[in-house]
C-alpha cells in the first residue's frame, strides 16, 4: 500500500488509510507511539490504556517492601504532618 507525505504547516504528515486503521484497531484522534528500526522501518504502536485492576494483577503482593519505604515509615515527623 502506498501513501504520500503531505506538508501541513512546518510538519509533514502521512495519511493512514482505513484498512491500516482497522488492522491496528485504532481510530482518528488516538495517540500513537512512532519508532523506527535499524533498517529504516516505521513502527506505530497504539498508546495503551491502563486499567488499575490489570496493573494490580501484575504485582507480587508477597514481595517485600522496598528498603527506602521502610526508612520512610520509620522516620519521625519534622513538620505539621498528621500522625
Amino acid at each position: 500500500m502506498k501513501v504520500a507525505q503531505k506538508k501541513i504547516g512546518n510538519s509533514v504528515a502521512v495519511v493512514i488509510p482505513p484498512p491500516v486503521h482497522k488492522d491496528l484497531g485504532i481510530g482518528a484522534g488516538q495517540h500513537l507511539t512512532l519508532d523506527t528500526t535499524a533498517d529504516s522501518n516505521i513502527v506505530l504502536t497504539p498508546k495503551r490504556k491502563y486499567v488499575l485492576a490489570d496493573m494490580i494483577a501484575q504485582c507480587d503482593l508477597k514481595a517485600p517492601p522496598p528498603t527506602d519505604l521502610a526508612l520512610w515509615d520509620g522516620a519521625r515527623p519534622v513538620g505539621g504532618e498528621v500522625i
